[in-house]
């Protein structure tokens, strides 16, 4: 798996999670947030990252795009 693009809020992970189960395509959206420093990282690296593998990368940005 490698990171396709950086995740800014929790509703964009949410819809970008609907859309490619829609189209069937395997990925994880990783949330940065941690209880234990209350979410600090994600106002330093953004709300989170999603990984796909390699061969997925080029459909899903331009499902995204679209």
């Amino acid at each position: 798996m490698k990171k396709i693009l950086s995740i800014e809020t929790e509703i964009e992970a949410l819809k970008i999670k609907d859309l490619l189960e829609s189209k069937g395509i395997p990925h994880i959206i990783r949330s940065f947030h941690d209880s234990a420093y209350d979410g600090l990282f994600q106002g330093q690296q953004g709300w989170g990252v999603l990984m796909a593998d390699p061969e997925h990368e080029a459909e899903i940005l331009k499902l995204l795009k679209e």
